[in-house]
Parts: structure tokens; C-alpha cells; sequence
């Protein structure tokens, strides 16, 4: 069976994979027989992190560190064809009260290090004519969060971010795509004032957070043999959320 045509055990890696939606991922395309390492900051080989994965420390502020986390998942299971990016970073603060540092730390941590880790994957994916890269945004990206600005626009720039890679990338076999979680019950949104949260609920039709395996289970098929036409797609997940944005 050729390369193109397999429909599992490829090599997958997961950045943000160590909790919430980024493992949730890690267990939901480990379910479809493919091979998972997950990278995240404060994860070790030899026991902190995830149990049943090739574990790997990283910062994706650190370029060194993103080309350290792909050159190990490259020696335990293959060229790494399916990247997901499930980086989360929040300094949240009202704008007037938002210095440069702070703004300039969440777009380098969401927004840069999404750069850094497609330009690491693109040789191996190109050099195979086979490739998925997803970026995990968030409904705030469309919305915009009082509070959130930073967080908001560096998510934001992942969609011009992936529909470029998605041009750039189409004519060899990789697609790139990006979904858009509304709020779901993650370490990441657990710091919200209940007032907030039962705000966020209200406003959503289904009237209830998502789960982090609700999420992943977008992400898996975005990053599955049948999702092949889909590209440069930005996918709500958001309980109806964000309708119409």
C-alpha cells in the first residue's frame, strides 16, 4: 500500500499535549493507531507528563526546543507527518493596562511558536507529499474577549497563518487548518470568574462547556486520510457560540 494511500500509523506530534485538549488529541489519535509524542513545557521523558507517550519537554518560545522536541519524535517513530498545535497563553488585562512585554510574550507563545513549529514540519512533510498540520485557535479569535486583546489577536493570526501555509503547501500533499474551541473546561479557562463563565454559557445555544475530547475529536479527523480535501478551512467548536461570525 503506498504512502499516500495508508490509513494509520503515521508519526504524529502533539505540542500543548500534556493536558486538556492538546491530550485529549494525543488519546484520540492514538486511538486511530497512529504513533504520538507530545511536547509541552515542564514534560520529561522519565515521568512528568502523560503516561502512555513519548513525552518531551518544550518551550515553543525557544526555536532550539521546537527542532529538539521534532528531532525526538523523529527517532522513536519516523518523519513526523501530523502536527497539532495546542498552544494556550493568556496575560489577560484591559488594554490601557497591558504593557508591551506582556502582549508581546502571549503573541510569541501562541502566534510565533505556531510559526516556528510549521516551518520545522514543512521538510519532512514536503519531502513525503503527505501532510496535517492543525492549529487549535479559539472562539475569541472571531469575537474578540474584553480583557483578552493579546490572546484574542494572537489567535487570530493563526488563520492568516495556516490559509497561507495552506497555499503554499497544498501542491505538496500537506494541508493546514484551524479549529476554533468555544469555551470548554480546561486548566486554561478555569481561572474565569464564575460571573464570566456563567455569562460565556448564556450566550452559547447549547448552553454548556465543551469537553476537551469534544474538541480533539475535530482535530483528529482533521488531521485523518478522509479530511485529504479539506484545507485552509477554520472549523468552529464552539457550541454554536460564535454562529455566524
Amino acid at each position: 500500500m503506498t504512502d499516500g494511500h495508508r490509513t494509520a500509523g503515521r508519526s504524529a506530534l502533539v505540542f500543548g499535549g500534556s493536558r486538556g485538549i492538546g491530550l485529549a488529541t494525543a488519546h484520540a489519535l492514538a486511538a486511530q493507531g497512529h504513533r504520538v509524542t507530545v511536547a509541552a513545557r515542564g514534560v520529561t521523558a522519565d515521568g512528568d507528563g502523560p503516561a502512555g507517550f513519548t513525552r518531551v519537554s518544550c518551550d515553543v518560545t525557544d526555536a532550539a526546543q521546537v527542532d529538539a522536541a521534532f528531532t525526538c519524535a523523529e527517532a522513536r517513530q519516523g518523519p513526523v507527518e501530523i502536527v497539532v498545535a495546542s498552544v494556550g497563553m493568556r496575560r489577560d488585562g484591559l488594554l490601557q493596562r497591558t504593557d508591551e512585554t506582556s502582549f508581546r510574550q502571549v503573541l510569541d507563545a501562541n502566534l510565533t511558536g505556531t510559526w516556528r513549529i510549521t516551518r520545522r514540519a514543512v521538510p519532512a512533510m514536503t519531502g513525503r507529499a503527505w501532510g496535517r498540520l492543525v492549529f487549535v485557535s479559539s472562539v475569541a479569535a472571531v469575537l474578540g474577549t474584553t480583557g483578552q486583546a493579546s490572546y484574542a489577536a494572537a489567535k487570530a493570526g493563526l488563520t492568516g497563518l495556516a490559509r497561507s501555509a495552506a497555499r503554499e503547501l497544498g501542491p505538496h500533499g500537506i494541508t493546514c487548518n484551524v479549529v476554533l474551541p468555544g469555551f470548554v473546561d480546561t486548566a486554561l479557562t478555569s481561572d474565569l470568574p464564575p460571573r464570566r463563565r456563567t455569562a460565556i454559557l448564556a450566550a452559547t445555544p447549547l448552553g454548556r462547556a465543551g469537553s476537551p475530547e469534544e474538541i480533539a475529536a475535530v482535530v483528529a479527523f482533521l488531521a485523518s486520510e478522509p479530511a485529504g480535501y479539506v484545507t485552509g478551512a477554520v472549523i468552529p467548536a464552539d457550541g454554536g457560540l460564535a454562529m455566524g461570525h
